[in-house]
């Protein structure tokens, strides 16, 4: 439904009509204008009862129609005018109104030419112009329409808050702020600039601020949809979901179909657990626009987190149409877990790009060569927390060799107060937390920090920055350890990788250059203390006696063929189970179901509840007898875990990165074995190992063995190789020479 904004009431010359007919249109016009719809609806139809060919009440009624959401009833009412009246301007521009709100963009787009070839300087026209390249993501047309119209009143304050809206897309929101608040000091209780405002303050992350301005909002306007969705993104970018989910359930009261509204509700559900709900909220957002850009990712993260193969499968021919033919936003990482296609991960990763920073921005000014003899790297995470990534990477931090290198800390994520928090801040010879700052602030920072190599370590994982480094703050950026596959950015110089992950045959699927470690990619952090108490099986809601297959993969990572394979294996091992983590309700319920359904009793499934501490976490896979991995995603700091813990791991080599990491692990802890080459062979494999106890013993003394002597667990080992490819990758820059993939020897 379109604002009022877009629509022209005023009538500019007065149709020849007879006098009652035009003092009754006078009057239906001022209740339009007053909102009192009922009222200007009814002196409307009462002039076309009398005068059924009266083309300005025809019109009128088509506006007022479209205000009512009712666009196909408008369109006609407004067309009936038209072929009346083909020379008005104010008909084509309300006409190609109804049009854009029907999304029948090509349409719309003559309607407004034809307006302005009748009214060059009709300033309602050039801006609903402007609106229509906007729904296009034609940005800079769509500022040059607004700056025409502009030129012709530089104090019109829709226009100024038009115009604010683009450069918000284009990622400027300092800007976008200053045309806003223009506009407020003309209308100062103009309610569309109010959110307006919000919106920009959100992009620069003054959130409180940001929901001050929508709560002004609604205040002027209680039943704005706008301004309630645009609060509930708020909330939602603060990681209040519940807050998020209200906001949302308010909007939608209003305006049940209201999709973004819809979508945003299914966004907050996904991130409550609630699954079931989001795909419902998702699906409904698809009923209500079809053609929503970001519904079928978040409908397509939900299925895979939820379990539910059955739409996945139908899901995943659907996610690889989305990306080809760009009708809709997929998340790359989201993509991961349906298809193993590099060259599709990159077309996603590409798009996923464009829509997030539509226009790259001019770097920052170069600086100039940093004469001190340390390098300086930072190092930019969302998870400088309890989490994977965090849990990591400290020990590296800690072990850098600062004789030759100086480790910032760049942390655009939560701070969970968490031990792990502590130790990687005191580790970093300096940390800032960026969450408030706006992704050109941070840059800035960068360079003012003379940053040397910025290691970007989110990638398109939760709460993502890629804006931070399109500004080129560094002279060399790499992309390492949260994101196992390209990231499509040409800011990017760099992929850190190994041989078993990503062979350099595939080089011209990353817009990164590959740089193979020696051993293993993945750091790890040989300081992780694991509990010296083991809780018996018992305890753990084990069988005291039986085999235990182990998998502790998020249930995304759990595909309807991975656990088909499981269960013939619970079939074929008398009295064995499968230990899984603990999901939502839905989830668990629905694993149940789909064992039952193959014949195996529900009790066979054994879900592990969080533990407070990562020690005692570590401690008990000790219980379990064989890790059992995932396909086409890897267990990766999961399957770090299982090993560290000395729980010996079954693995199936994948297709791309991000199933081939659990791979690169075994090897470099010294158990190829167990990379199956096929799911055939990790079937008889996984058989094998549980019906014969020696065998498997013997691969649970060599990993006692290996995990102190080989190169997986030696985080001193891995920093000295890191080093030196950090060496290499700035002697290459300071000889002007381009970034090129090269590999490091043990």
């Amino acid at each position: 439904m379109l604002d009022a904004s877009y629509f022209t009431l005023t009538i500019i010359a007065m149709t020849a009509k007879p006098t009652d007919a035009n003092e009754l249109l006078k009057q239906a016009l001022i209740s339009h204008q007053a909102g009192r719809i009922p009222e200007a609806e009814e002196r409307y139809q009462a002039i076309l009862s009398a005068f059924p060919d009266h083309y300005d009440a025809q019109h009128y009624l088509g506006v007022l129609r479209a205000q009512q959401g009712r666009n196909h009833e408008a369109l006609v009412l407004i067309e009936a005018a038209l072929i009346k009246n083909p020379s008005s301007a104010r008909f084509h521009l309300n006409y190609g109104n109804v049009l854009l709100a029907l999304r029948r963009h090509q349409d719309a787009m003559t309607s407004y030419e034809r307006a302005l070839a009748i009214a060059p300087s009709n300033i309602d026209a050039l801006n609903n112009r402007g609106n229509l390249l906007l729904d296009l993501k034609r940005y800079q047309e769509a500022l040059e329409s607004y700056e025409r119209a502009l030129l012709l009143d530089a104090d019109h304050a829709v226009t100024l808050n038009n115009r604010a809206t683009v450069l918000i897309s284009l990622r400027r929101p300092e800007a976008a702020l200053a045309d806003i608040e223009k506009a407020l000091a003309l209308r100062a209780n103009f309610v569309e600039a109010l959110n307006n405002r919000g919106n920009a303050l959100k992009e620069l992350r003054r959130y409180e601020l940001a929901l001050l301005s929508y709560d002004r909002a609604l205040e002027l306007r209680p039943n704005y949809a706008k301004a309630l969705n645009n609060r509930g993104l708020t909330f939602f970018e603060m990681g209040r979901f519940e807050d998020a989910l209200a906001s949302f359930e308010t909007a939608l009261a209003i305006a049940p179909d209201y999709a973004e509204a819809l979508n945003g509700r299914g966004n907050a559900l996904l991130f409550l657990g609630r699954y079931d709900d989001a795909i419902q909220s998702y699906e409904k957002t698809l009923a209500a626009r079809p053609d929503h850009p970001w519904a079928p990712n978040g409908l397509a993260d939900a299925v895979l987190k939820a379990c539910d193969w059955t739409r996945a499968k139908t899901l995943g021919g659907d996610i690889a149409r989305h990306v080809v033919e760009s009708s809709s936003i997929i998340n790359p990482f989201t993509l991961l877990g349906y298809d193993s296609d590099a060259a599709l991960q990159l077309k996603c990763a590409r798009a996923f790009l464009n829509n997030r920073i539509p226009e790259l921005p001019a770097p920052l000014p170069r600086r100039p060569l940093s004469t001190g003899a340390r390098l300086r790297v930072a190092y930019l995470s969302a998870d400088f927390r309890t989490h994977p990534v965090g849990s990591l990477i400290a020990g590296l931090l800690e072990l850098h060799d600062r004789e030759h290198f100086e480790i910032c800390g760049i942390s655009f994520g939560q701070d969970d107060g968490s031990e792990l928090r502590s130790r990687i801040v005191n580790a970093l010879d300096q940390f800032h937390d960026v969450r408030s700052k706006g992704d050109r602030e941070v840059a800035q920072l960068l360079s003012d920090l003379k940053i040397d190599i910025a290691v970007e370590l989110t990638g398109y994982t939760l709460d993502a920055r890629p804006g931070i480094l399109s500004y080129r703050p560094a002279p060399i950026q790499v992309s390492y350890l949260g994101f196992p596959a390209t990231t499509g950015a040409p800011f990017i110089d760099y992929i850190i990788a190994d041989a078993k992950v990503l062979p350099f045959d595939e080089q011209p699927l990353y817009t990164e250059k590959i740089v193979h470690l020696p051993n293993c990619y993945m750091v790890n952090d040989s300081k992780r203390k694991i509990a010296s108490t083991v809780s018996s099986r018992h305890d753990a809601g084990l069988p005291d006696h039986g085999f235990v297959f182990c998998c502790f993969n998020n249930s995304y990572k759990v595909t309807e063929r991975m656990f088909s394979i499981w269960m013939r294996l619970l079939d074929e091992v008398d009295g064995s189970v499968l230990w899984l983590s603990l999901a939502n309700p839905s989830v668990m319920q629905r694993l149940n179901s789909a064992a039952m359904a193959r014949g195996i009793d529900q009790m066979r499934l054994i879900f592990a509840p969080k533990v407070a501490r990562a020690e005692d976490h570590l401690a008990r896979y000790r219980l379990a007898d064989l890790f059992l991995d995932t396909l086409p995603f890897n267990a990766h700091t999961t399957a770090s875990d299982a090993l560290w813990a000395g729980l010996p791991l079954l693995t199936c080599l994948g297709n791309s990165f991000c199933g081939r990491v659990a791979a690169s692990l075994l090897h470099a802890v010294g158990l190829p074995d167990l990379v199956a080459p096929n799911l055939d062979a990790y079937e008889l494999t996984a058989l094998k190992l549980a019906k014969d106890p020696s065998l498997l013993a013997c691969y649970k003394a060599k990993l006692e063995r290996n995990r102190d002597s080989f190169p997986l667990f030696n985080t001193d080992l891995f920093r000295g190789n890191l080093e030196k490819a950090y060496r290499i990758m700035w002697d290459r820059w300071r000889r002007g020479e381009p970034p090129i993939g090269f590999e490091l020897h043990s």
